[in-house]
Protein backbone atom coordinates (compact mmCIF):
# COMPACT_ATOMS: atom_id res chain seq x y z
CA UNK A 1 0.00 0.00 0.00
CA UNK A 2 0.84 3.30 -0.85
CA UNK A 3 -0.69 6.78 0.43
CA UNK A 4 0.15 9.77 0.87
CA UNK A 5 -1.71 12.47 3.05
CA UNK A 6 0.00 15.92 2.02
CA UNK A 7 -1.55 19.04 4.36
CA UNK A 8 -1.02 21.41 1.00
CA UNK A 9 -0.03 21.64 -2.70
CA UNK A 10 3.29 23.17 -2.49
CA UNK A 11 5.47 25.36 0.36
CA UNK A 12 5.18 28.45 -1.44
CA UNK A 13 3.34 30.40 -4.46
CA UNK A 14 5.58 30.16 -6.69
CA UNK A 15 7.07 26.73 -5.79
CA UNK A 16 6.21 23.59 -8.01
CA UNK A 17 3.19 21.51 -6.79
CA UNK A 18 3.91 19.20 -3.55
CA UNK A 19 7.94 19.87 -3.55
CA UNK A 20 8.05 19.16 -0.35
CA UNK A 21 7.57 15.57 -1.16
CA UNK A 22 8.70 14.92 -4.69
CA UNK A 23 11.84 12.67 -3.66
CA UNK A 24 9.56 10.54 -1.62
CA UNK A 25 6.84 10.38 -4.61
CA UNK A 26 9.28 9.97 -7.08
CA UNK A 27 11.20 6.88 -5.11
CA UNK A 28 7.55 5.50 -4.67
CA UNK A 29 7.24 5.98 -9.00
CA UNK A 30 10.38 4.13 -9.67
CA UNK A 31 9.99 1.29 -6.91
CA UNK A 32 6.29 0.91 -8.62
CA UNK A 33 7.45 1.84 -11.95
CA UNK A 34 4.34 4.14 -12.40
CA UNK A 35 4.72 6.49 -15.70
CA UNK A 36 1.09 8.17 -15.40
CA UNK A 37 -1.21 9.08 -13.28
CA UNK A 38 -5.32 9.93 -13.27
CA UNK A 39 -5.86 13.21 -11.34
CA UNK A 40 -9.04 13.59 -9.46
CA UNK A 41 -9.59 17.83 -9.86
CA UNK A 42 -13.27 18.73 -8.69
CA UNK A 43 -11.93 20.45 -5.84
CA UNK A 44 -10.09 23.09 -8.20
CA UNK A 45 -13.11 25.58 -8.46
CA UNK A 46 -11.18 28.74 -9.76
CA UNK A 47 -8.21 27.07 -11.93
CA UNK A 48 -7.93 25.19 -14.83
CA UNK A 49 -7.92 21.15 -14.22
CA UNK A 50 -5.79 20.30 -17.55
CA UNK A 51 -3.33 23.38 -16.55
CA UNK A 52 -3.12 22.01 -13.23
CA UNK A 53 -2.10 18.50 -14.53
CA UNK A 54 0.30 19.79 -16.80
CA UNK A 55 2.22 21.23 -13.89
CA UNK A 56 1.77 18.39 -11.84
CA UNK A 57 3.56 16.43 -14.99
CA UNK A 58 6.96 18.79 -15.01
CA UNK A 59 6.72 18.76 -10.94
CA UNK A 60 6.42 14.64 -10.53
CA UNK A 61 8.26 13.59 -14.06
CA UNK A 62 5.12 11.44 -14.66
CA UNK A 63 2.41 12.38 -17.32
CA UNK A 64 -0.91 13.50 -15.19
CA UNK A 65 -4.14 13.25 -17.00
CA UNK A 66 -7.19 14.83 -15.88
CA UNK A 67 -9.62 12.65 -15.11
CA UNK A 68 -12.78 14.75 -17.33
CA UNK A 69 -10.70 13.27 -20.12
CA UNK A 70 -12.07 9.59 -19.56
CA UNK A 71 -15.82 9.05 -20.98
CA UNK A 72 -16.21 7.05 -17.55
CA UNK A 73 -14.90 8.54 -14.43
CA UNK A 74 -15.08 5.01 -12.99
CA UNK A 75 -13.18 3.19 -15.56
CA UNK A 76 -10.80 6.12 -15.69
CA UNK A 77 -9.79 4.88 -12.12
CA UNK A 78 -10.34 1.58 -12.65
CA UNK A 79 -7.02 1.64 -14.97
CA UNK A 80 -5.15 4.29 -13.39
CA UNK A 81 -1.64 3.03 -12.00
CA UNK A 82 -1.82 6.08 -9.59
CA UNK A 83 -4.69 8.43 -8.26
CA UNK A 84 -4.08 12.26 -7.06
CA UNK A 85 -6.63 14.07 -5.55
CA UNK A 86 -6.18 18.18 -5.81
CA UNK A 87 -6.89 20.37 -2.81
CA UNK A 88 -9.31 22.96 -3.54
CA UNK A 89 -12.93 22.78 -1.42
CA UNK A 90 -13.66 19.43 0.06
CA UNK A 91 -17.31 20.22 0.10
CA UNK A 92 -17.21 19.97 -3.29
CA UNK A 93 -15.36 17.54 -4.27
CA UNK A 94 -16.64 14.69 -1.47
CA UNK A 95 -19.85 15.77 -3.90
CA UNK A 96 -18.41 15.04 -6.98
CA UNK A 97 -16.73 11.43 -5.66
CA UNK A 98 -20.46 10.33 -4.11
CA UNK A 99 -22.11 11.82 -7.47
CA UNK A 100 -19.48 10.03 -9.96
CA UNK A 101 -19.23 6.57 -8.18
CA UNK A 102 -15.38 7.53 -7.16
CA UNK A 103 -16.11 6.32 -3.22
CA UNK A 104 -16.26 2.45 -3.70
CA UNK A 105 -14.13 2.50 -7.14
CA UNK A 106 -11.04 4.80 -5.43
CA UNK A 107 -11.08 2.30 -2.30
CA UNK A 108 -11.35 -1.07 -4.67
CA UNK A 109 -8.48 0.39 -6.22
CA UNK A 110 -6.37 1.37 -2.69
CA UNK A 111 -7.61 -1.68 -1.15
CA UNK A 112 -7.78 -4.69 -3.50
CA UNK A 113 -5.08 -3.43 -6.94
CA UNK A 114 -2.94 -1.46 -4.53
CA UNK A 115 -2.97 1.40 -6.30
CA UNK A 116 -0.96 4.46 -4.82
CA UNK A 117 -3.19 7.16 -3.36
CA UNK A 118 -1.70 11.05 -3.42
CA UNK A 119 -3.87 13.74 -1.60
CA UNK A 120 -3.21 17.15 -0.74
CA UNK A 121 -5.33 19.50 1.19
CA UNK A 122 -9.11 18.97 0.02
CA UNK A 123 -7.75 15.61 -1.51
CA UNK A 124 -6.07 14.50 1.96
CA UNK A 125 -9.24 15.08 3.79
CA UNK A 126 -11.41 13.16 1.84
CA UNK A 127 -8.93 10.24 2.76
CA UNK A 128 -10.05 10.00 5.97
CA UNK A 129 -13.41 8.69 7.45
CA UNK A 130 -15.52 12.13 6.92
CA UNK A 131 -15.24 16.01 6.08
CA UNK A 132 -15.79 16.70 9.20
CA UNK A 133 -12.07 18.35 9.79
CA UNK A 134 -11.94 20.51 6.67
CA UNK A 135 -11.44 24.15 6.64
CA UNK A 136 -13.84 25.09 3.45
CA UNK A 137 -17.32 26.95 4.21
CA UNK A 138 -20.25 24.47 2.81
CA UNK A 139 -20.33 26.04 -1.07
CA UNK A 140 -23.23 23.85 -1.86
CA UNK A 141 -25.95 22.49 -0.38
CA UNK A 142 -24.88 19.47 0.83
CA UNK A 143 -24.98 17.32 4.02
CA UNK A 144 -21.59 15.68 6.02
CA UNK A 145 -21.61 12.49 4.20
CA UNK A 146 -18.60 10.09 4.99
CA UNK A 147 -15.82 10.13 2.85
CA UNK A 148 -13.14 7.09 1.29
CA UNK A 149 -11.79 6.38 4.62
CA UNK A 150 -8.63 5.41 3.05
CA UNK A 151 -6.79 6.60 6.65
CA UNK A 152 -8.86 5.67 9.55
CA UNK A 153 -8.44 9.07 11.72
CA UNK A 154 -9.42 12.35 11.22
CA UNK A 155 -7.16 15.37 9.77
CA UNK A 156 -6.97 18.63 9.68
CA UNK A 157 -4.60 19.98 7.01
CA UNK A 158 -3.27 23.81 6.76
CA UNK A 159 -2.65 23.34 10.37
CA UNK A 160 -2.22 26.82 12.18
CA UNK A 161 -1.89 27.77 15.85
CA UNK A 162 -1.18 30.98 15.41
CA UNK A 163 -3.09 33.93 16.78
CA UNK A 164 -4.07 37.12 14.68
CA UNK A 165 -4.11 40.14 16.74
CA UNK A 166 -7.85 41.56 16.44
CA UNK A 167 -9.36 38.31 15.63
CA UNK A 168 -11.94 37.55 18.36
CA UNK A 169 -13.46 34.64 16.38
CA UNK A 170 -12.38 31.06 17.46
CA UNK A 171 -8.86 29.82 16.76
CA UNK A 172 -8.19 26.21 14.57
CA UNK A 173 -7.19 24.72 18.02
CA UNK A 174 -11.00 25.93 19.25
CA UNK A 175 -12.54 24.31 16.48
CA UNK A 176 -11.01 21.29 16.45
CA UNK A 177 -11.67 21.37 20.50
CA UNK A 178 -15.16 21.44 19.59
CA UNK A 179 -15.50 18.19 17.76
CA UNK A 180 -13.55 16.37 19.88
CA UNK A 181 -16.49 17.71 22.85
CA UNK A 182 -18.98 16.29 20.79
CA UNK A 183 -16.70 13.33 19.93
CA UNK A 184 -14.64 12.08 22.83
CA UNK A 185 -13.36 8.94 21.67
CA UNK A 186 -11.77 10.35 18.50
CA UNK A 187 -8.52 11.83 17.66
CA UNK A 188 -7.44 14.63 14.92
CA UNK A 189 -3.88 15.04 13.35
CA UNK A 190 -3.26 18.70 12.68
CA UNK A 191 -0.61 18.88 9.70
CA UNK A 192 1.12 21.95 9.47
CA UNK A 193 1.70 23.39 6.14
CA UNK A 194 4.79 21.01 4.58
CA UNK A 195 4.17 18.18 6.04
CA UNK A 196 2.54 14.83 5.31
CA UNK A 197 1.46 11.12 6.09
CA UNK A 198 3.09 8.47 4.43
CA UNK A 199 1.58 5.27 4.42
CA UNK A 200 4.60 2.37 2.38
CA UNK A 201 3.07 -1.01 3.25
CA UNK A 202 2.29 -1.25 6.60
CA UNK A 203 4.37 1.24 7.66
CA UNK A 204 3.57 5.01 8.65
CA UNK A 205 5.82 7.70 8.43
CA UNK A 206 5.63 11.35 9.29
CA UNK A 207 7.53 14.06 7.11
CA UNK A 208 7.60 18.13 7.18
CA UNK A 209 9.54 20.10 4.85
CA UNK A 210 9.57 22.65 7.50
CA UNK A 211 11.37 21.00 10.30
CA UNK A 212 7.98 20.88 12.09
CA UNK A 213 6.17 18.66 14.08
CA UNK A 214 2.46 17.60 13.96
CA UNK A 215 -0.22 17.64 16.67
CA UNK A 216 -2.82 15.31 17.89
CA UNK A 217 -6.27 16.47 19.72
CA UNK A 218 -8.53 14.80 21.58
CA UNK A 219 -11.13 15.46 24.36
CA UNK A 220 -9.72 16.24 27.84
CA UNK A 221 -5.85 14.95 26.47
CA UNK A 222 -3.02 16.46 26.12
CA UNK A 223 -0.13 15.29 23.46
CA UNK A 224 3.29 16.73 22.91
CA UNK A 225 4.19 17.62 19.76
CA UNK A 226 6.49 15.36 18.24
CA UNK A 227 7.83 14.10 14.94
CA UNK A 228 7.49 10.30 15.89
CA UNK A 229 4.44 8.82 14.86
CA UNK A 230 4.49 5.95 17.66
CA UNK A 231 2.19 8.10 19.48
CA UNK A 232 -0.62 7.20 17.05
CA UNK A 233 0.20 3.53 17.04
CA UNK A 234 -2.91 3.17 19.35
CA UNK A 235 -5.24 4.57 16.38
CA UNK A 236 -3.86 3.48 13.20
CA UNK A 237 -3.52 -0.56 12.05
CA UNK A 238 0.37 0.07 10.84
CA UNK A 239 3.70 -0.33 12.25
CA UNK A 240 4.54 3.46 13.30
CA UNK A 241 8.16 4.60 12.24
Amino acid sequence: MDIFLLSNGRLTTNSQWLNYSTSRLKDMFQRRQIRKAVLVPYAVLRGDHNQRAAELSQSLGIEVVSIEHFESPVEAIESAECILVSGGNTWWLNKCLHENGLIVAIQRAVFERNIPYIGWSAGCNVATPSIRTTNDMPVTNVVVMPSLGLFPIQINPHYIDSHISGHMGETRDDRIAELCVINPHEIVIALREGSGLQIKDNELHYFSGKNEGFKIFQYNQHFPEQFDTKILKKWVPYQCI
